[in-house]
C-alpha cells in the first residue's frame, strides 16, 4: 500500500455501534466504484456499548479499517485532532458515525478539493430533518458565526460533512468544543478558499442524539469568542491587556494628579471623601492587573506545553 491515499474519512463517534457496519459498507461501496485508494479512521470517543467490537470486525472484514479507542470520553475536537494526525490521504473527508451524513458526497467533495482547488469544503444540510429545538439554535449560532468571522459565504458552520486539503488538517489544532469552528481556525491560518456545497441530511436511523439544543448554543458563542480573541491577540496578548491597562492605568493616574493639584495648590478639602476619588484608585489597581495579565500571558504563549493529550486505549 502506498504511503499516500487518496481520500482519509475521519469518522469519530460515541455509541453508535447499530450505526457503524452500514455507514462503513457505504463508505466502502463508494470507494471502489470510484476507484479511490482511501482509509476509513473510526475514533471511539469512550463509547459505553459494543462500538469498539464492531470496529475490530469490520476491521478484520476489511483492511482499510483503522480505529483509534480513547480510554475516556475527550470530546469530538479531541477525537478530530487525534484522526486528523493518523490521516495519509490527499483530501481528509469528516463525518459524523449516525448515518445523517451521505457518503455518496465523497467523490463530489473530492473534486472541489483535488479540481477546483479549495482549501475547506464545509457541506451545508440546507433540508434538515432535525427537531426545532436544535435548528433555532442552529441557525443563530451560524448567522453570529458569520458576523463574526467575515466568512460570509457558509451557512452551516457546524456540518459534520466537511473536506479538507491534507496540509489544512496537519496545520491546526482543534480542542475543547472548537471543532464548530473549524472553518474559522483554517482561516485565521491563511487557508482562505473555503467553499460550501449543498449535502442531503438523512434522519438519524438509529439510537439518539448526543448534543443538546441551546446548551450547544450558548456553548458555541463563547467558543466563537475565544476563537475571536486568540486569532487576533493569542500570540500577543500584551497587545489587548497591555493596551487595556496603560489607558485605566493613566485615567486612574490622571484623576488622582487631579486631587492631588487641587489638595496642594488649590487648597481644595475633603478629596477622600468624593467617589471619584477611589474611582481613582481602582482604575490603576485594575490598569495594574490588566498589564500583568499581558505580561503573563506573553511568557505563557511562549512557553506552552501541548494541549491535546489524549489517552489511547487501544489502536488498529
Amino acid at each position: 500500500m502506498s504511503d499516500i491515499l487518496d481520500i482519509s474519512v475521519v469518522i469519530p463517534l460515541l455509541n453508535e455501534d447499530e450505526s457503524l457496519p452500514e455507514l462503513e459498507a457505504w463508505i466502502r461501496k463508494v470507494m471502489e466504484e470510484n476507484q479511490f485508494s482511501y482509509e476509513i479512521i473510526f475514533i471511539d470517543d469512550g463509547s459505553s456499548d459494543t462500538s469498539w467490537e464492531v470496529i475490530k470486525k469490520l476491521k478484520k472484514s476489511n483492511p482499510n479499517v483503522k480505529g483509534i479507542k480513547f480510554r475516556r470520553n475527550y470530546g469530538k475536537s479531541g477525537a478530530l485532532n487525534t484522526g486528523f494526525a493518523a490521516t495519509r490521504g490527499n483530501v481528509v473527508i469528516t463525518m459524523d458515525a449516525d448515518l445523517q451524513d451521505n457518503p455518496d458526497e465523497i467523490p463530489d467533495l473530492y473534486k472541489m478539493i483535488m479540481q477546483d482547488r479549495y482549501d475547506l469544503v464545509s457541506g451545508w444540510k440546507k433540508k434538515r430533518y432535525d427537531p426545532i429545538s436544535k435548528t433555532i439554535p442552529t441557525k443563530i449560532f451560524n448567522w453570529a458565526t458569520r458576523k463574526v468571522s467575515g466568512i460570509d459565504n457558509l451557512h452551516d458552520f457546524n456540518c459534520g460533512l466537511k473536506a479538507y486539503k491534507s496540509n489544512v488538517v496537519k496545520s491546526i489544532e482543534v480542542y475543547g468544543e472548537m471543532h464548530r469552528y473549524i472553518p474559522v481556525i483554517a482561516k485565521a491560518a491563511g487557508f482562505s478558499k473555503i467553499g460550501e456545497k449543498v449535502v442531503q441530511h438523512q434522519a438519524r436511523k438509529y439510537g439518539t442524539t448526543k448534543f443538546g439544543g441551546w446548551d450547544r448554543f450558548i456553548n458555541g458563542l463563547l467558543d466563537l469568542m475565544s476563537i475571536y480573541f486568540m486569532s487576533k491577540f493569542g500570540k500577543r496578548p500584551m497587545h489587548f491587556f497591555g493596551l487595556w491597562g496603560i489607558i485605566m492605568f493613566f485615567i486612574g493616574f490622571s484623576i488622582l494628579l487631579f486631587f492631588a493639584i487641587d489638595k496642594l495648590w488649590l487648597e481644595g478639602h475633603g478629596a477622600t471623601e468624593r467617589p471619584l476619588f477611589f474611582l481613582g484608585i481602582l482604575t490603576i489597581i485594575m490598569g495594574t492587573q490588566l498589564f500583568l495579565a499581558g505580561f503573563i500571558g506573553e511568557l505563557i504563549t511562549r512557553n506552552a506545553t501541548e494541549r491535546n493529550n489524549y489517552l489511547v486505549d487501544e489502536e488498529l
